[in-house]
């Protein structure tokens, strides 16, 4: 009885799932929105909003919450604002062709991810909002609790084999979305790890048997407590990154910027 109950669980459950699936598909009215559902779909809508609250997001601010999920799937994100095109099968036939479309004035702004964005030394500007470069912060302006016991890092441990380049791209990929706020609420946000760096210390620990997330776990902790008691300056160089190609969306609050050798965390003032 027991087994047979399990079994119409498990089934029942994955109609839901297709079910929701249908549905969601069949209430997007934008690219954007379809590729929502895709990724949730494909079991990589862990970090996103529900889809009530997805649709809330301007354009902008979707196609950035999309970009690392989707890119994880190997799935191209389209240009903010696009309409969801018809399926195959609902698309009208055409009985004129239609005209040629000019060519793109030699002027007009670039299109792909923060191409909307102008990076202005510290500040970081996007039609919707704007980004200030992280500085360090004195523990006056800390939440309360952030520096206590309480808040940890908690990165989940790798699962799998260190010779599959996609498996280790997309924890370390999720490893550091959450590694860099965490150094924000603590107040270290000009002290980040670049993801090049993170990368190479997860290798080197894992492959000297020590638990890349265990390990970063105590870093953490050790600089919470240090935060408690040793001062910090609010920026230990005054280089800045030189143009947006070295920049990524860690969420919609955070874009992080790195040319390898020093990373740069530019934070939305809703966050700071």
């Amino acid at each position: 009885m027991t087994a047979r109950w399990l079994a119409l669980l498990a089934l029942g459950l994955s109609t839901a799932v297709h079910a929701a699936d249908d549905a969601c598909m069949e209430n997007a009215r934008t690219d954007l929105e379809k590729l929502y559902c895709q990724v949730v779909s494909e079991g990589q809508g862990a970090g996103l909003p529900s889809p009530t609250d997805f649709r809330r997001n301007d354009p902008q601010v979707q196609a950035l919450l999309l970009r690392r999920p989707a890119g994880r799937l190997g799935l191209d994100v389209p240009e903010p604002g696009a309409p969801a095109e018809p399926e195959a099968a609902s698309r009208p036939v055409e009985t004129e062709p239609e005209p040629d479309r000019s060519e793109p004035e030699a002027d007009q702004p670039e299109t792909g991810w923060l191409a909307d964005c102008r990076l202005q030394g510290e500040r970081i500007t996007c039609p919707q909002r704007q980004y200030n470069l992280a500085m360090n912060q004195p523990n006056s302006k800390l939440a309360a609790g952030v520096l206590g016991e309480g808040n940890r890092l908690g990165l989940s441990q790798f699962q799998g084999s260190r010779n599959d380049e996609e498996t280790v791209r997309r924890y370390l990929s999720d490893a550091y979305d959450r590694y860099i706020p965490k150094m924000v609420d603590i107040g270290l946000g000009a002290n980040t790890m670049s993801f090049t760096a993170f990368h190479k210390a997860f290798q080197t620990m894992e492959a000297g048997g020590v638990d890349f997330a265990q390990r970063m776990e105590r870093t953490y902790s050790l600089l919470k407590q240090d935060k408690k008691t040793l001062g910090v300056k609010s920026r230990y160089h005054d280089r800045l990154p030189e143009d947006l190609s070295l920049c990524t969306v860690i969420n919609p609050d955070i874009i992080v910027c790195d040319d390898v050798g020093t990373n740069w965390v530019y934070v939305s003032p809703s966050r700071q």
